[in-house]
């Protein structure tokens, strides 16, 4: 047995095969369960010609068949690629083509972005449709339904060996806006990400079986990631609870009332969620006249990937007071990087969480000096060891990213931080142009770039703005083109949904006489956050 996910998996369905593992919109699978039907659409995907290091895309809400197709592509040693649902044509385009998919697995609401692309991809030579309520037509007179792979195919395991060098590739936000695919050996992810160093203790596992001997001796947890599972952070939730026999709990889509709910009917243990973007929401429900759930068997939160304030904290603490509650900083590139145990009680807000820092990771100063604790000194969190090998189809910026100091090797992906005098790490953020809303990376120059295609608009800067649900909200300043009227912000709405995901579309709207830029032609974002935060807005 070696590190990697599919060899992990399968020594906990052997150990743990009739424990329930998975529920999902009404779905309830075993160990055994998940494994027998991951291990027929496995040869289905074999006998279509999908083989080791092959890429297979996964376009679907969260759903049993997402981890299904999760663990039967890797079982062949292929690679399965996150898709986000919430991409339109030109961002699809741009990642289908990027990630050389040889399969697609998609859900049936999500057909007519596929068939308006599937003409431009050559090489995408089998699709399989995920059926729900849609009532959308097959892409392609051929595609497969789902539950039609499944059939006829042996539920057996009876595949190849497999190496803790095999690939796994995370699509996550460039600082161009377009999709990155990182590239992880199996191996190296485990252990950044997927539980192979110990969160408490910092205790590194030497053998792949040591994960199932965890398993047994912690008992059986209920977890309810409430993200979606085309983000790498639900992706790790699902995967690493899996290798130690724990009960996943699965929501289509965000719902704060769906979510407490399962937490009541499901007995869920340990939540996760994405700071305030689902925090506020949840907790502020509690509040409200009726809601009344049995939520006794809550015992810990953690959140990723967005702020998480204070405040929203304290009001858990108020309904839940022995709550276990964490706040988790990382990276698609980095991994973990850290982790703080919440305590009760005012915590003291900061540019963002203060952890400590996970094995591996330092702080580079603009000198690649490791900064030294209490300078004050900002720098640019690294990592080495478990790291990637770089991004997929992406030379130029894995040369950027990947850099070497010292004859050490380290991923160093833009994410600012300081560190405190007790060597705690207080993160910064991902430079100062990029948004954070609710957790979803939102890099200003692709959006800018479709502001300033509208027919009335001459220029535009794009720039966060601080928005109490979700950390931040794209703001837009923009130019009028001479002899045009200034626009309204619902038409720049309206003309930035046809082009952009609509989480990246301007919430507010800032109108000037002219746009402010460096010598150089760069904007000047430095007064584009003066004027979103002294200005009158639209």
């Amino acid at each position: 047995m070696e590190f990697n996910l599919a060899d992990l998996f399968e020594a906990a369905v052997d150990a743990f095969g009739q424990r329930e593992y998975l529920v999902a919109e009404g779905r309830r699978l075993t160990y055994a369960d998940m494994e027998g039907r991951a291990n027929r659409l496995a040869h289905h995907l074999a006998g279509v010609g999908i083989g080791p290091g092959d890429h297979v895309g996964i376009y679907s809400l969260n759903s049993a068949q997402w981890v299904e197709t999760a663990w039967a592509v890797f079982k062949l040693r292929a690679v399965w690629i996150n898709i986000n649902y919430r991409y339109v044509e030109d961002e699809l385009r741009y990642l289908f083509a990027n990630a050389d998919l040889k399969a697609l697995v998609h859900q049936r609401q999500f057909s007519p972005r596929v068939a308006a692309l599937l003409g431009e991809l050559p090489e995408l030579r089998h699709v399989i449709v995920v059926d729900d309520d849609s009532h959308e037509a097959d892409p392609v007179h051929d595609a497969v339904g789902f539950e039609e792979a499944l059939a006829g195919q042996s539920p057996e395991r009876d595949f190849a060996a497999r190496s803790g060098d095999d690939l796994y590739v995370l699509y996550t936000g460039g600082t161009t806006g377009l999709p990155k695919g990182v590239v992880w050996p199996h191996r190296n992810v485990f252990f950044a990400l997927g539980g192979g160093i110990d969160a408490l203790t910092g205790t590194r596992v030497q053998h792949p079986e040591e994960m199932v001997e965890k398993g047994r001796a912690m008992g059986q947890v209920g977890f309810l990631p409430v993200a979606p599972l085309m983000h790498g952070a639900t992706q790790w939730g699902v995967m690493g609870q899996s290798f130690v026999g724990n009960r996943i709990v699965l929501v289509a889509r965000f719902d704060p009332h769906e979510v407490w709910s399962l937490v009541d009917s499901e007995k869920v243990n340990m939540l996760m969620i994405t700071g305030d973007a689902m925090g506020r929401p949840l907790i502020e429900t509690l509040d409200e006249p009726g809601a009344t759930y049995d939520l006794s068997s809550l015992i810990g939160i953690t959140s990723t990937a967005a702020l998480f304030s204070p405040s929203v904290k304290d009001q858990f603490f108020a309904h839940f007071p022995n709550l276990i509650m964490s706040d988790a900083i990382g990276s698609s590139e980095g991994g973990n990087n850290g982790i703080s145990w919440i305590k009760p009680g005012g915590t003291t807000m900061k540019s963002g969480p203060t952890v400590t820092s996970m094995s591996g990771t330092v702080v580079f100063d603009e000198d690649l000096e490791q900064v030294k604790p209490g300078s004050g000194v900002i720098g640019k969190i690294a990592r080495y060891g478990d790291i990637p090998i770089g991004y997929y189809n992406d030379p130029d910026k894995t040369a950027e990213v990947f850099r070497t100091v010292d004859g050490v090797r380290y991923v160093m992906p833009g994410d600012f931080a300081t560190v405190e005098a007790d060597g705690s790490v207080t993160l910064l953020g991902r430079g100062s142009i990029c948004i954070n809303s609710g957790g979803e990376k939102i890099f200003p120059e692709e959006v800018e770039a479709v502001v300033r295609s509208h027919p009335d608009v001459m220029d535009a800067i794009v720039v966060g703005a601080p928005d109490e649900r979700w950390g931040q909200r794209v703001a837009a300043i923009v130019e009028p083109r001479a002899g045009h009227a200034p626009p309204s912000l619902e038409s720049v709405q309206e003309h930035c949904r046809n082009h952009v995901a609509g989480y990246k579309v301007p919430r507010q709207l800032h109108v000037v006489d002219k746009i402010e830029r460096a010598p150089s032609g760069k904007p000047d974002y430095r007064w584009a956050d003066a004027v979103v935060n002294a200005g009158p807005r639209s």
